[in-house]
């Protein structure tokens, strides 16, 4: 019996050949590598009897998808098939959100229907990749009212979050909604998934303290967390105030349990309340000082091994770490511990009064819980890194000194991704709203990266988080008085790794170092002169007065030779009278994170890492696939070097170009993966960026074959750098490889050699 394909209208037909290629063939107009008899034959082979018209199109685009790492425009056809299937699906009217939209925001569209859907340029949708778009599909784009079927096209979905910010401002609404749908910047997920919705929770990250060492408090932090987690926000607290395991508890005459069971706790709470209503998972990172008694014990907490009972594996840990740590472990002297019920003012000291208050603690006969070798310390921190990846480092006194905040006392943490720094208390949570931009968006036809774009791009985006933080719904009145007093934004970017491979410049080069430095200072001059013409026209924010910024002090004037990195491209002269004049409506603006979602939608790497490979798996909900990276396709291609067989070499490199004889020397060099540099380099962009970025941000490591030697140097480099996060997520890689049963061994053998830098940092002292 042949086989027959159900129509959307309920009838039946036979399969035929010529209509599915017909229909692969409409959508790979401009596609010159892909072959669309290829995809319609594995169709037409996978086909069963009264498939659907949409299963169809699944079919088409998953097959399209599988051979990406053939050519990526693979990847843009599958999108393609993908988006004319959801095209069909949706009516494209704006009325079909308003079941999910603020009342307000209902009001604006039908004020301004024709405007507003006159603006709409469907034709853009189809700039996806494969991989963008099924992320989109996967989380934000809007459902009906029963959540099962999709009603939001990806234009819609940037009208919508434009409406939300700029509701009553048309003139800022349209000119949101062309930037961001021509791919040039994105808000973060929260304000995505969030944004002119009858819940619009919009801000990203939250930073607070264990409000008090007792039940009461503790219980209370327990549910703020909770009710954060439930609109979508990551959550970094500070836990150096908890009294330690084993400690006095005067009003019962028993002893603390200390860390380990309050973080359990914290646990269950993460685990139950996921983020905006099963979107993504509720994600807390607790902060603690090395000082604390109970050190050892959350070191271990994330560990793969030992007894569950002893674990808290879904938390993140992080160490906020004083100077005086890292002094005694480069003299090899001893560290005591102490629980911070004997000494609570440590929590709220830094920088020489830390040290003062510290060394006259250690004075005290028998104050110590505990006196150990600081390396020893130092080890274990280095054994749960190479284990797990965490703790992060944070530096205690870089984050306080070169802080705008510092005039509202000491800062005791960072956020769940180390790129937010701010004051909290228990009267304060401090919140942070982000964006980012696409870097590549900057580069020009004629290959030369654009300042002026990047600035005018970066002035839309302060505004833009500057309306955020009226326009958001705070789970907590605690979270509004902060955000609404100090009015905190975080600027940030992805694709930069993509900017130098478009500009066919190496990321370990000099070229790359001097551009990646030149744009933090656009980045930071643009919002800056912003921030100051809002302080214009609405006033400056509410804590301004007594503020570094207040008294001429910038984020550059804080680092040792920051000033002697700006360019001169920039007339910060007459920024700083202006500012002196008017002031700043915002306390705080750059912040660079993580990007992971986002910069998959946008087709980008990840914020401002280095590619960690030419060749990776993409998962989505139809499967994994393998993708090869564009820059390097495209660079081999005008080569000529491009075929079948330079695929199954990068194959069975593992990513890396760097064992292949036939590629031109200066190409490896622009692909050099993260693994396969120095990362010197690495932290020497972090510190030159760092100038001029007045939070802090989400800086990754790589070390494939991680020791304490090896950790130690690129620890106290950064560190020695003034930075104020040492790191983020330590990366490293498996020990053996999965076998490469799709590679033909005789094609690859002679190409792969195995390499280490000389000059590496993660291989040096």
């Amino acid at each position: 019996m042949p086989t027959s394909i159900t129509k959307r209208n309920g009838d039946r037909e036979e399969v035929q050949f010529d209509k599915i290629l017909t229909r692969i063939r409409s959508q790979s107009v401009g596609l010159t590598n892909v072959d669309p008899v290829r995809i319609s034959k594995r169709v037409v082979q996978g086909v069963c009897d009264g498939v659907t018209t949409a299963a169809l199109d699944d079919l088409a685009a998953d097959t399209a998808a599988s051979l990406c790492s053939v050519h990526p425009e693979y990847s843009t056809l599958a999108a393609r098939i993908a988006i004319s299937r959801l095209h069909k699906e949706t009516s494209g009217r704006m009325d079909d959100l308003y079941h999910m939209l603020d009342a307000e925001c209902v009001q604006f569209i039908q004020e301004n229907h024709g405007s507003i859907h006159d603006a709409l340029v469907w034709d853009r949708d189809f700039d996806y990749d494969y991989f963008g778009f099924r992320t989109l599909t996967r989380s934000y784009l809007m459902r009906d009212a029963k959540g099962e079927r999709i009603v939001e096209r990806p234009q819609q979905m940037y009208m919508r979050i434009a409406i939300g910010i700029h509701c009553g401002d048309m003139q800022r609404t349209l000119e949101t909604y062309e930037n961001m749908s021509m791919k040039r910047f994105t808000h973060a997920t929260p304000t995505m998934f969030n944004s002119g919705t009858k819940f619009p929770h919009l801000a990203s990250c939250f930073l607070l303290p264990i409000g008090d060492d007792s039940i009461d408090g503790i219980m209370e932090t327990n549910k703020r967390c909770a009710l954060i987690s439930k609109s979508a926000g990551g959550i970094g607290f500070s836990v150096s105030n908890v009294r330690s395991s084993g400690s006095r508890i005067h009003s019962t005459g028993g002893t603390s349990s200390g860390l380990l069971p309050m973080l359990r706790c914290f646990e269950s709470t993460a685990r139950y309340v996921d983020q905006g209503g099963g979107k993504r998972k509720g994600a807390f990172a607790a902060y603690l000082e090395p000082w604390h008694a109970d050190v050892f014990t959350f070191l271990d907490m994330k560990k793969n091994h030992g007894i569950d009972e002893l674990r808290a594996r879904d938390l993140f840990y992080a160490l906020w770490i004083p100077d005086l740590f890292m002094r005694r472990v480069q003299e090899d002297g001893s560290w005591s511990l102490f629980c911070p019920h004997t000494c609570p003012d440590l929590v709220d000291k830094y920088g020489a009064t830390f040290d003062a208050a510290y060394l006259e603690y250690e004075r005290i006969p028998d104050l110590a819980v505990r006196t150990v070798k600081a390396q020893e310390l130092w080890f274990a921190i280095l054994d749960a890194q190479i284990e797990s990846g965490n703790p992060y480092l944070l530096y205690k006194d870089a984050c306080n000194e070169k802080s705008n905040q510092k005039n509202l006392g000491t800062i005791r943490s960072s956020n769940l991704c180390t790129e937010i720094v701010q004051y909290s208390s228990d009267k304060e949570i401090a919140v942070c709203n982000l964006a980012s931009i696409s870097l590549p968006s900057c580069v020009g036809e004629d290959g030369v990266f654009s300042h002026m774009e990047l600035a005018r791009i970066i002035r839309i985006m302060t505004r833009n988080l500057n309306r955020v933080i009226d326009r958001n719904a705070y789970a907590r009145e605690e979270a509004r008085y902060s955000n609404l007093r100090h009015r905190p934004i975080g600027l940030g970017v992805q694709g930069l790794a993509d900017v130098f491979a478009m500009l066919d410049v190496s990321f370990d080069g000099e070229e790359a170092r001097k551009l990646n430095t030149e744009i933090f200072e656009t980045m930071y001059f643009a919002a800056l002169e912003t921030s100051c013409q809002l302080a214009i026209e609405e006033g400056t924010y509410d804590s301004y007065a007594g503020s570094p910024m207040s008294k001429g002090i910038l984020q550059m004037d804080m680092w040792e030779g920051g000033v002697q990195k700006c360019s001169g491209r920039w007339d910060w002269t007459a920024l700083r009278a202006r500012i002196a004049q008017h002031g700043v409506r915002n306390s705080l603006l750059v912040a660079p994170m993580p990007t992971a979602s986002t910069a998959q939608i946008l087709g980008n790497n990840e914020c401002f890492e280095p590619f960690t490979s030419n060749i990776y798996v993409r998962n989505v909900l139809a499967g994994e696939y393998t993708v090869v990276n564009k820059h390097l396709v495209r660079a081999l291609d005008r080569l000529g070097l491009w075929n079948d067989d330079m695929r199954q070499s990068i194959i069975a490199g593992e990513g890396s170009v760097q064992g292949i004889p036939s590629i031109p020397d200066h190409i490896k060099a622009v692909y050099k993966t993260a693994w396969e540099m120095s990362m010197r380099v690495v932290l020497n962009m972090s510190a030159d960026r760092g100038v001029f970025i007045d939070q802090s941000q989400s800086l990754n490591l790589f070390a494939a074959d991680p020791t304490h030697k090896s950790l130690s140097s690129m620890h106290f480099y950064g560190w020695k750098l003034g930075l104020k996060t040492g790191l983020y997520y330590l990366r490293t890689r498996a020990a053996t490889s999965a076998v490469k049963i799709t590679v033909d061994a005789n094609k690859v053998a002679s190409n792969v050699c195995s390499r280490t830098d000389p000059d590496c940092i993660a291989c040096s002292a």
